[in-house]
């Protein structure tokens, strides 16, 4: 096996020799953060795939988020590191069983979040993220009911918003869902200078006590602005290097789960991906994400629709 910085040096010769681009979601260990060449949410990271002029999208994250830049770059190649590194919130929602719950709810529009798969964003008819969701759900029409997937702690936290009341599938990601609020009520105690901030994905009543609630980059961009130089942070601990980065002098404390045995909370899946597997991958071109394309066709057209809302609103 080749040394970190040996995988690196081959890594950025991989890249140049084969006009390639790696991108890499805010989840991803530190490493990894550094040496891509863009970092950040799921769907920012597939828009800026669209844009880029390599010919190979290496995208480290989870799988739907490779699909993703597939499915509005199908004329690149786009590569995993590791299949295996699939979402709990993806998985918590298989396409044959939402075609089944969608087909139970006639007349509904159908708003997933980004977080699924290209064959579930194929039902939709609007897809959303964490960021956008409440300006998208609130240009549709107020009598026309709605249909939300797959997690059922932002489709709640979405209805507290919006005052919608919307049918929602009963799906969650595992990393958000396992925060211990003992614990946390235990750190704001350790620590009574600190802000809470936490993503919509985590459980009601932690967002009830959270002084800032939004999506990952919008969490980074808060711990910018903000004056406080202490914060608890509920979501994947792998942001947390983004947000030392940018602010050094500020101290970021990760909100642990229930287990015990944690002093922060890590995505099992997000963290299958190593700097070796990049390398692999990149080497060998493969493992490729592929598509068919009357699914791509088809779910490109939410995301479409989604980016056409958001810039007539300026979301």
């Amino acid at each position: 096996m080749l040394k970190e910085a040996e995988l690196k040096e081959a890594i950025t010769q991989l890249k140049i020799e084969k006009n390639a681009v790696i991108m890499a979601h805010y989840y991803q260990e530190d490493v990894i953060q550094d040496i891509a060449d863009v970092v950040g949410d799921s769907l920012a990271l597939a828009q800026q795939a669209a844009q880029t002029k390599a010919d190979i999208i290496l995208l480290s994250g989870v799988y739907f988020m490779g699909e993703t830049a597939k499915i509005l770059s199908p004329e690149k190649k786009v590569l995993v590191p590791d299949v295996k590194a699939g979402c709990s919130l993806a998985d918590s929602c298989p396409a044959e069983d939402f075609a089944a719950f969608k087909a139970k709810h006639p007349g509904h529009t159908v708003v997933t979040y980004v977080n699924t798969t290209a064959a579930v964003k194929a039902l939709s008819d609007i897809v959303v993220t964490s960021t956008n969701a409440v300006g998208v759900i609130n240009s549709i029409p107020s009598d026309q009911p709605i249909l939300f997937g797959p997690d059922r702690n932002l489709g709640a936290y979405l209805q507290s918003l919006t005052g919608r009341k919307m049918v929602l599938w009963d799906g969650a990601c595992h990393v958000h869902e396992q925060f211990s609020i003992e614990k946390i009520v235990a750190l704001k105690k350790e620590n009574p200078g600190a802000l809470l901030i936490a993503h919509p994905e985590c459980k009601q009543p932690l967002l009830v006590m959270a002084d800032f609630i939004g999506s990952t980059a919008a969490l980074l961009k808060y711990t910018q602005k903000e004056k406080h130089a202490q914060f608890i942070v509920a979501t994947e601990a792998g942001i947390l290097h983004q947000m030392r980065k940018a602010s050094p002098s500020k101290t970021f404390i990760p909100a642990p789960p229930s287990d015990s045995s944690c002093a922060c909370n890590d995505c099992e899946f997000m963290k299958l991906n190593t700097l070796e597997k990049i390398y692999l991958a990149l080497k060998n071109e493969r493992p490729e994400v592929l598509i068919d394309e009357t699914v791509r066709r088809q779910a490109v057209v939410p995301i479409e629709r989604m980016l056409d809302i958001s810039s007539q609103l300026n979301l």
